[in-house]
């Protein structure tokens, strides 16, 4: 328990100096059976310490994710609004790669 805690303070230093420090809001959620288990497996493995920061883990990687998915979305329409297409000659395309590298 004394490397927990320990560990716990360390990391909000760390994330204090980071300035990632945020107030936290408390939630219940409902989970399956199923889901309790595999929670209890992350932190039983040592991947996490508590089911909290499980479940934060779980947001910032959705988070990540949206992103991820928000940046495609805008190159996807930015490609569609970018005018016709152009034929593309692959050989050309080859020299000017070799000569640039």
């Amino acid at each position: 328990m004394i490397f927990s805690y320990y560990y716990h303070i360390n990391r909000v230093q760390r994330d204090i100096l980071k300035g990632s420090i945020m107030a936290t809001v408390r939630k219940t959620i409902t989970v399956t059976d199923q889901q309790d288990s595999w929670i209890k497996a992350q932190i039983e493995n040592g991947h996490y310490t508590n089911d909290s920061e499980y479940i934060r883990d779980l947001i910032r990687k959705e988070q990540e994710r949206s992103a991820q998915i928000e940046t495609l979305r805008k190159a996807l329409i930015e490609g569609e609004n970018s005018g016709e297409p152009q034929p593309f000659d692959a050989a050309a395309f080859k020299q000017r790669m070799l000569a640039a590298g």
